[in-house]
């Protein structure tokens, strides 16, 4: 791997980036946690694990696909990049960019952002001697921080993409790390050879928890991934038991790309206007409920996903500039909802819904909404997820 020369003090960029993630309030509940990992992030460089070529957003001319961003064309950007706190896209379209000219459409790999990485490494309450499984190797830059404080040949990493799997290796080696193994394969089924394993970590989110995760962990250990259904997701901290199964709950907000494998859990809608639809199909009405109330509190959400199973959301809230907020309820099948509002907040006494197709889904997510309050509005971290070899259940608890 060829790597063109840094000139940047790339040690003062790391301890900047530190110094911003330590500051965020999302990472208040877990600062102690964090503590021992502070060390590996001011160590590990994460510039040298990004590929030569990532890809940013066209912010100028539609259609909104991403571009491509060459280190060597703007070593400065590329640079500010990596060392923001913000993730990083560093695959399009499984490697093979079908937008327009040189543009990519969808996301398929990326550096996490560092903030989720800190919050995830605290979360994920690992110790020295332990022996971590991780699913989706990425850049590499997460399974270094793990080597650096566990060591290497504690950690077992596995990545589908091939090529992926080969610039990861590059990036451990050449960073010192090489001792960590790094499998080509379906991370859905684990490492079987490697097992048991104190701690499982995935940086893919899911719907259907593998239980392969679950069995090569030892009792006592624990799975920490990004789960979601259709309308929210969270981080979910899982302990595996003694008799096979794992339990747990959402212990922080996450939003990661989706294992490959069930990227068919939530498809990209794009609603075109409702002047499109056909308006004998379209029912109108009004409500008093906010779309704030039915997007906002995370747990409602969760209740919400869980109630009205398929239901996708998109909204674009009010804005000075654009007074007019926009909340759009969908579902693969041809159903979907339309609620507008003119003003920031519930001060309108009532606002317009249009609603189409073989389900009334504005009329399905208020009803979950209510009967989240009725319930007393419980947080997300309430409902209790439970993996067996058979399957998995979400309850209230």
């Amino acid at each position: 791997m060829i790597r063109r020369p840094v000139t940047a003090d790339t040690a003062e960029l790391r301890r900047a980036m530190v110094d911003a993630v330590t500051a965020e309030e999302f990472l208040t509940r877990w600062r102690v946690a964090f503590a021992p990992w502070r060390a590996s992030l001011l160590s590990v460089p994460r510039h040298r694990f990004l590929p030569p070529t990532v890809w940013v957003d066209n912010t100028a001319d539609p259609p909104p696909t991403l571009l491509p961003l060459h280190r060597e064309h703007d070593p400065d950007r590329w640079l500010e990049l990596a060392y923001a706190t913000d993730y990083v896209i560093t695959q399009v379209d499984d490697g093979h960019p079908t937008g327009p000219g040189s543009g990519g459409l969808m996301p398929t790999s990326s550096a996490s952002g560092p903030v989720i990485v800190a919050v995830m490494l605290a979360a994920l309450d690992a110790h020295e001697g332990h022996r971590v499984l991780e699913i989706g190797t990425g850049t590499g830059y997460n399974a270094a921080l793990l080597a650096h404080r566990l060591g290497a040949e504690q950690v077992t990493s596995v990545e589908i993409d091939p090529d992926i799997a080969t610039h990861a290796r590059e990036g451990l080696s050449d960073t010192g790390f090489g001792a960590v193994t790094v499998i080509t394969g379906d991370g859905t089924h684990g490492y079987p050879p490697g097992g048991p394993f104190d701690r499982v970590i995935a940086t893919a989110t899911v719907n259907q928890i593998p239980y392969p995760w679950v069995a090569q962990t030892r009792s006592g250990g624990r799975v920490l991934l990004p789960w979601a259904d259709t309308y929210t997701g969270g981080l979910l901290s899982l302990t595996v038991n003694g008799d096979g199964t794992a339990s747990g709950s959402i212990v922080a907000e996450s939003n990661f790309m989706w294992l490959r494998g069930q990227r068919d859990t939530r498809g990209a809608i794009k609603p075109t206007s409702e002047g499109s639809r056909d308006p004998d199909r379209t029912d109108a009405s009004t409500t008093t409920c906010h779309p704030h109330n039915v997007t906002g509190p995370p747990g409602a959400r969760v209740a919400i996903g869980q109630r009205v199973p398929g239901c996708q959301w998109r909204y674009c809230p009010w804005e000075p500039t654009d007074p007019i907020g926009v909340l759009w309820l969908i579902d693969p099948w041809g159903s979907w909802a339309k609620l507008t509002h003119t003003t920031p907040n519930a001060d309108e006494d009532e606002f317009p819904v249009l609603q189409s197709g073989p389900r009334r889904l504005w009329d399905e997510v208020e009803a979950a909404y209510h009967w989240w309050v009725d319930a007393d509005s419980p947080d997300a971290d309430r409902w209790q997820f439970t993996i067996t070899p058979t399957g998995q259940e979400v309850q209230l608890k």
